[in-house]
Parts: C-alpha cells; sequence; structure tokens
C-alpha cells in the first residue's frame, strides 16, 4: 500500500523540539555534514509519527545511511556517542539514538533471539517496523517523509496495521503494544492484523516486557480503547485469565470515561486496574501478580475501598479517614466528585477531632484505648455524616 506523499518544514520541527533533543540533534546534523557528507540520516520511528500527528516528542531514533559499519563505528567514537546494542549497530549521543539501518531475522528465542544485517535501502529497513505509522521515515535533509507501508494514510484514517505478517509474528511483545497504542492514540486496530494478533501466542514474553507495555496503558488517554484491545486481542484469557462480555465492557468503559475526565493526576497509573479488579469482582492484587506491577499498585489498591452498591455521605467521610476523596479511584463513581467537594472532604482528610494523648488523659490503656479511640471516631463520623446519608 502507497500512501501520499508530505513534507515537513525542518526548521519549524526543530523549533517544536524540547531543547534537551533539539540542541544534540544539531550537533549530529553538523557532525555528519562535517565528517560524512556522503551519509542520509533519517528521522525514523515514533517520533515521526508524533511530528505528522502534532504530538510532543520525548526522544529522538536517527538511521544513518550509505555508512559501513567499521567507518560508523569509528564516527561514533569521534562524536563521543557510546555504544548501547553494538551488536544491532545502536549507540547513543546525549539524548538521541544513532544506529544504522539493518534487517533482522528471528534466530532464537526472546526479544533478542534476532541476528542482524545492514539494510541498504529505506523499505528493506523499514521492514522491520511493527505498525506502518511506526514505519515512516524522515529525511533529515529535505524534510521528506518516506512512506513505504500507507503509514500517513492509516494515521489518518486512525488505524493500526501490521506492516510485514511474517516479520510481526517474530516479537510477540508486539500485540501488547498494539494495546497501549490504542489507548494512547484513540485508533482502531485493523482487522487482519487482528486476526493475526489474536493467533499469537504471548507465553514467552517476561514479566518485565509485559508491565512496561501495560504502564504505557495505564497513563493512557484513552483507557477505555485500551480495554477494548485487552479483550479483542485475547490478550485477557491469555495473560489475565478471565474475558468479559460486551455489557461488561460497556460498564467499565463508562467508568473509565469519567474517571479520566475527573482524576488526580498523581492517582491516574492505577484507575484501570481498580475499575477492572472492581467491575469484574477480581483480586487487584492477582492482576498486579499476573502483569508484574511494581509494589506500589499493590499497596495503592489494597488502601482502595471498591466501589459499593450505594455510596452513602457516611461511607465517604469513614474513607476521608484515610484519604481526601481525590485519592479515591472510586472517584468516577455516582455523584462522588460534588458530593465530596460539598462535604468538605474532597481535598482533604476528615480529622474527627479525636486524640489519644485525650483518651490517656482519661484514664484509657491498652486494648481499651484503642477500643474506645476507634468507637469515638466512628461516632464523629456518624455525627459528622450521617445526618445526611446520601
Amino acid at each position: 500500500m502507497q500512501s501520499r506523499s508530505q513534507t515537513l518544514d525542518l526548521d519549524r520541527i526543530y523549533e517544536r523540539l524540547p531543547s534537551k533533543l533539539r540542541k544534540p540533534l544539531l550537533k549530529i546534523l553538523h557532525f555528519f555534514s562535517e565528517n560524512l557528507p556522503q551519509a542520509r540520516l533519517y528521522l525514523v520511528g515514533g517520533a515521526v509519527r508524533d511530528m505528522v500527528m502534532g504530538r510532543e516528542i520525548y526522544d529522538l531514533d536517527i538511521e544513518c545511511f550509505n555508512v559501513d559499519p567499521d567507518t560508523f563505528e569509528n564516527a561514533m567514537e569521534k562524536l563521543g556517542a557510546k555504544g548501547v546494542g553494538k551488536s544491532f549497530f545502536v549507540y547513543k549521543y546525549e539524548n538521541i539514538d544513532l544506529s544504522l539501518p539493518r534487517i533482522e531475522h528471528k534466530s532464537g528465542s526472546g526479544h533478542r533471539g534476532f541476528t542482524v544485517a545492514v539494510a541498504h535501502d529505506t523499505k528493506e529497513a523499514s521492514r522491520r517496523r511493527d505498525f506502518t505509522m511506526n514505519a515512516l521515515m524522515l529525511d533529515l535533509k529535505t524534510g521528506q517523509i518516506v512512506d513505504h507501508w500507507g503509514g500517513l494514510r492509516d494515521i489518518d484514517k486512525k488505524i493500526i496495521r501490521v506492516v510485514d505478517p511474517e516479520k510481526f509474528v517474530e516479537d510477540s511483545l508486539r500485540v501488547l503494544r498494539a494495546m497501549q497504542f490504542s489507548a494512547r492514540l484513540k485508533f482502531r486496530i485493523e482487522s487482519k492484523s487482528r486476526t493475526l494478533m489474536c493467533q499469537m501466542d504471548l507465553s514467552d514474553l517476561t514479566s518485565e516486557r509485559i508491565f512496561w507495555e501495560f504502564e504505557k496503558m495505564f497513563n493512557a488517554q484513552w483507557l477505555h480503547y485500551g480495554l477494548f484491545a485487552l479483550d479483542d486481542l485475547r490478550i485477557d484469557a491469555k495473560l489475565l485469565g478471565f474475558t468479559f462480555d460486551r455489557g461488561s465492557f460497556m460498564k467499565m468503559a463508562r467508568h473509565m470515561v469519567k474517571a479520566r475526565k475527573l482524576e488526580d493526576g498523581a492517582m491516574r497509573p492505577y484507575y484501570f486496574l481498580f475499575i477492572l479488579s472492581s467491575d469484574m469482582h477480581k483480586s487487584g492484587e492477582k492482576l498486579c501478580e499476573a502483569i508484574n506491577t511494581p509494589n506500589i499498585y499493590k499497596k495503592i489498591l489494597k488502601l482502595q475501598k471498591r466501589v459499593p452498591r450505594r455510596i452513602t455521605d457516611r461511607f465517604l467521610g469513614a474513607l476521608s479517614l484515610r484519604f481526601p476523596i481525590r485519592q479515591w479511584l472510586g472517584i468516577y463513581a455516582d455523584d462522588v466528585f460534588d458530593r465530596s467537594k460539598r462535604l468538605g472532604i474532597y481535598a482533604k482528610q476528615f480529622d474527627p477531632g479525636v486524640r489519644p494523648a485525650d483518651l490517656l488523659e482519661e484514664g484509657y490503656a491498652g486494648p481499651a484505648l484503642g477500643k474506645e479511640l476507634r468507637r469515638r471516631i466512628l461516632a464523629a463520623v456518624r455525627m459528622r455524616f450521617g445526618v445526611n446519608d446520601g
């Protein structure tokens, strides 16, 4: 599939880049023009996609054509770049990755089980990319986008499409990448690509690689797109051990959309698992174990209370003894957001005004102290929130 051509204004592109990327990029361009004028430099991967979409750029990857491996290695040493994957011809200069274009062939298990060779043309080099939107290449001399696989067209149509089915199946992590890209970009997965991914085994993935992709989805804007892909690509059955029906999806999708509108930014990574575990009546701890989350995920979910069938003011008051309601992952439920603000517990915890020191002065000690403290705290909650019980 051939897409329309497009040329970007390189000066405007450079202006948009953050300083930590713009300065080293300009140094690289100057270095190559002085030392390897025959080289053709292309920006590749997600940065080109994000430039086309007008999204913020976080990292840059450059492929250097018309340079043999020995010359490239010597040039990288002269530039001061560090080898981070020499067997894959990859170097890092400050915050930018530089590499030779390559062809990859699966030769063993795992994500490192590949043999590589230098590619000599752009189509050959871009064939190893996962999706058409990520196979775009930007000529850093002319500003022209090289698009061998219809990536520009798919971006216009908001579609995630596999570049080369034979290459794609060599790395099963790409199935999870489709899921997180769907949630980040609000793209749908093309039907043939979906069928291919549904057939792929995910059992070879390490727990670390699994979490990396889930984490990107957890921080994405459109969680419900990720939720749909989780089930549609059968990732839930293969990694989590369960699936859900359309009714459950619609319920969770509504909650995820509302949560993104009301969320506390600091709690953003935890909403997806909370809603999935709460609405599907699954153990949050087991979900964390299934995708190898850091312990902070388990701790956060353990502190949370699931959304009850009926949310009373008293429930919210008791919950606010733990943390301000803005930190409750069930903030999307009913009118919790407005009610907690009205009750004065959205941004701060409820202070019941009961102090252990006061009880000690009254003569309480040991187990009796703890029992009386709990009784008075609950009494304060009932007095403050029990009159209007939702």
